[in-house]
């Protein structure tokens, strides 16, 4: 089954800004996973209600990610992955809020509103600036235009501090593996460092055999980013800051059918970490 979609952008519709970077046009990525993937993959269906309308109304060419299967596959696992880790954490702390770091164009809240929760998409100010003209405004979620990669955005979001009573659920999808090490130990430092005691932090990972490979990726090569950080050994995420505690490793592409059925174990076996993976962490007083 081959996906085909050809949308040419309304003449009162927002554009994807020239000058939004490499890394943060990734994401038109996951939009278009989002809005087009279910019919190829309904074992994973994710039922987005915003990302067809919004993939329309950029119009722009994604042709050549809807063509890269197993990343369309990819995407919907791991979205799977978020909202079941999310709603169990909700389930326990009902009145949590909720942070997207470095969103995109993501819309877990429609996922995960349960009436009495608060959310925060966070991301640069172009990215935060289309959200606002293309996503409805809710009571309860808020868009704010931040930047992860420099220190300090804890006290610029405004975040709770590490005396706060009621934790924080902050997932992190599709950034840190454009990070050089440095700035994604800046990151999980500021977490580590502020984030209130029984948090859950949600972010994905590659192996650290793909970093400077981006090139061959059949999706992100389009995009001009590259793969900058990953893990060589499961056990460097449990090592990443004293207070984050791996909780679980989630694989997300063994669904996939083969090769990956095959390769990911046999990898994780010789390497010690999957070629890709959702790390579920728990701050610890």
């Amino acid at each position: 089954m081959t996906l085909r979609v050809h949308h040419p952008p309304e003449p009162d519709c927002p554009r994807l800004p020239a000058a939004l970077g490499a890394v943060a046009s990734t994401l038109l990525i996951p939009l278009a996973a989002r809005a087009c993937g279910d019919a190829l993959f309904p074992e994973v269906a994710v039922g987005d209600r915003h990302a067809a309308r919004l993939l329309h109304a950029l119009g722009a060419e994604v042709q050549p990610f809807l063509n890269d299967q197993p990343t369309l596959y990819g995407v919907l696992a791991r979205t799977q992955v978020f909202r079941g880790q999310a709603e169990a954490f909700l389930h326990d702390h009902p009145r949590a809020l909720g942070i997207s770091l470095a969103c995109g164009l993501a819309h877990y809240f429609q996922w995960l509103d349960n009436g009495r929760n608060r959310w925060i998409d966070a991301d640069l100010p172009e990215v935060t600036a289309l959200r606002e003209q293309l996503l409805p405004s809710e009571p309860r979620r808020r868009n704010v235009g931040f930047d992860l990669s420099q220190p300090g955005w804890w006290q610029r979001l405004d975040l709770p501090g590490p005396h706060a009573r009621t934790p924080l659920l902050l997932i992190c999808e599709g950034v840190l593996m454009y990070f050089e090490p440095a700035q994604v130990a800046a990151v999980l430092r500021e977490i580590g460092d502020n984030a209130p005691p029984g948090s859950l932090l949600l972010f994905d990972f590659i192996c650290a055999q793909a970093v400077g490979q981006a090139q061959w990726h059949p999706s992100v090569r389009h995009t001009g980013a590259q793969f900058r950080w990953g893990p060589r050994r499961s056990d460097e995420l449990a090592t990443l800051h004293p207070r984050l505690q791996l909780q679980a490793e989630h694989r997300v592409m063994q669904g996939y059918g083969w090769p990956f059925a095959t390769l990911d174990p046999f990898f994780r076996w010789c390497f010690g970490v999957p070629l890709y993976g959702v790390a579920q962490m728990r701050v610890a007083p």
